[in-house]
């Protein structure tokens, strides 16, 4: 694969983006306490950020369609890194909203421009390995991003993790601006092309199941410190490596998701996928009982859910084969509205019951996304007489 090393400096800069989108699950308690707000507050740091990547960043980039990628990409990082850099001022819990908000636009944008900019770097045939670099920044956000920056936090504090994430993606900008050539999409993908696919109730039912899988992923694992907490005595320290053991295992899950479903089809997948996620959701019940047990119970819920998602990506290419892109940006944005969704939610439970009760919440959520599944595997199976279990 040529430019390869590029290819790996665009998956730095995701990498970065992802542990500020995802680094709030580890250092919640500590910025609702700075900020003098409750923990369901903080909680909607998580929500506005990813609003802001699932709204705002796809209305930018069809408005700047016709702008070369590699300055959008250059300005949304810049603008990404400024707002990292005004953290660590001590601002109010308002102005940190906005910037949270400037975050995910800028951070949305990168993203799936950093995508489109590999896509143009390599061979054609080589294109999916690049997308999947990319992706892999993205998921080891949760395996090193998170557990490493919640560690870095408990010694020198919340502030300097942002305005080092901030100094640190300085580097892949440097970078891009050398190394990237000049580059402009080939054809232009414009929001309402986007919002056209929704037309067709397939596809519309396998992003409503996004939204909803992702929602109950969100509700419990945004909360996921206060939550370890309040069932077991392990201190932010312990908390952290336990974060480490939860992101190998999204990391695991992934890999393991793309091959069951290349192996047993999108849909086998999808549904074993569910089964696993809202079984263990329920599971977090016998939390308390036992330590080890709650940890199992853990790495089984991150395996199950980002199984998931490569098959879940792969179903709706298969249902928009003309136009891929379009499908993946889309349910990219019903990615976030579901960790928005599922942050506010569970916010709001916290904020009027316990942090103990996440887990039925976020059971409801998965629960939906499982029958919609069955519902719309069986409709088209019998359609077209293929069993659910076949790609």
């Amino acid at each position: 694969m040529k430019n390869k090393r590029i290819i790996y400096v665009l998956a730095l800069a995701v990498f970065l983006i992802g542990t500020i989108e995802y680094i709030i699950t580890g250092v919640i308690e500590m910025m609702a306490v700075d900020l003098k707000v409750s923990i369901s507050e903080a909680g909607l740091l998580v929500t506005v950020f990813a609003l802001a990547a699932a709204i705002i960043a796809p209305i930018l980039i069809a408005l700047t369609i016709n702008m070369e990628r590699k300055k959008l990409l250059m300005a949304t990082l810049s603008v990404f890194i400024a707002s990292n850099g005004l953290m660590f001022i001590n601002l109010s819990y308002e102005t940190v909203l906005w910037l949270r908000i400037i975050q995910g636009a800028s951070g949305g944008i990168a993203t799936v421009v950093a995508m489109a900019v590999a896509t143009r770097l390599v061979e054609k045939e080589k294109r999916g390995s690049a997308i999947g670099t990319i992706l892999m920044g993205l998921s080891s956000s949760l395996v090193l991003g998170v557990p490493i920056g919640t560690f870095f936090s408990e010694i020198f504090g919340w502030r300097v993790l942002f305005i080092t994430i901030g100094l640190l993606s300085v580097l892949p900008l440097i970078i891009i601006y050398k190394k990237v050539p000049s580059i402009k999409e080939e054809e232009a993908v414009t929001l309402r092309m986007q919002l056209s696919i929704l037309k067709d109730t397939k596809i519309l039912t396998a992003l409503v199941i996004t939204l909803f899988y992702i929602g109950g992923y969100s509700t419990l694992f945004t909360y996921i410190t206060p939550f370890l907490q309040a069932t077991s005595s392990l201190s932010i320290t312990e908390i952290s490596g336990v974060l480490f053991l939860a992101g190998i295992c999204s990391f695991v899950g992934s890999q393991v998701g793309g091959q069951l479903a290349d192996a047993k089809g999108s849909k086998f997948t999808i549904c074993l996928g569910l089964l696993l996620q809202g079984a263990t959701i329920l599971l977090f019940t016998l939390a308390g009982v036992n330590l080890f047990v709650l940890i199992l119970v853990l790495m089984i819920f991150m395996l199950a859910t980002w199984s998931i998602s490569p098959a879940q990506q792969l179903y709706l290419v298969t249902l928009l084969p003309r136009n891929p892109d379009i499908a993946l940006s889309v349910n990219t944005s019903f990615i976030q509205f579901g960790f928005a969704l599922g942050s506010g939610l569970g916010g709001l439970v916290i904020s009027r019951t316990s942090v103990l009760y996440l887990n039925w919440l976020g059971f409801a959520a998965v629960s939906i996304a499982l029958l919609l599944a069955i519902l719309l595997f069986k409709k088209i199976s019998s359609r077209t007489g293929i069993p659910i279990i076949t790609k």
